[in-house]
């Protein structure tokens, strides 16, 4: 009998322009197109994706906030942060942790 494998997954969060709509689009379908299933962000998932715009401070807040709920929810998950925001401040993406209340 032969083990079932995990198929991975792989859930998308926009934050943003009509091309980031467009961008996360495409690596929606690369990624599935490499053999993971896409879920719904709310689900949990093996990669999550965040594609983020900076032209606001409340986008920039949003993702840290969503960052820190997925550190939360699926610790072992990889959390990937594409965008305008990933590019303009990586240093302050890299330092996004989730505290645990004491």
């Amino acid at each position: 009998m032969v083990a079932e494998q995990h198929k991975k997954t792989v859930a998308f969060h926009t934050l943003g322009c009509k091309l980031n709509f467009s961008e996360t689009s495409t690596l929606s379908r690369m990624m599935e197109s490499e053999g993971f299933e896409k879920r719904d962000f709310t689900d949990r998932a093996d990669v999550y994706v965040i594609n983020t715009c900076s032209v606001t401070d409340n986008a920039d807040k949003e993702c840290r906030m969503l960052v820190r709920r997925i550190q939360r929810k699926a610790p072992e998950s990889l959390v990937v942060i594409t965008g305008c925001y990933a590019q303009l401040k990586p240093k302050e993406i890299a330092e996004i942790t989730y505290r645990r209340p004491e």
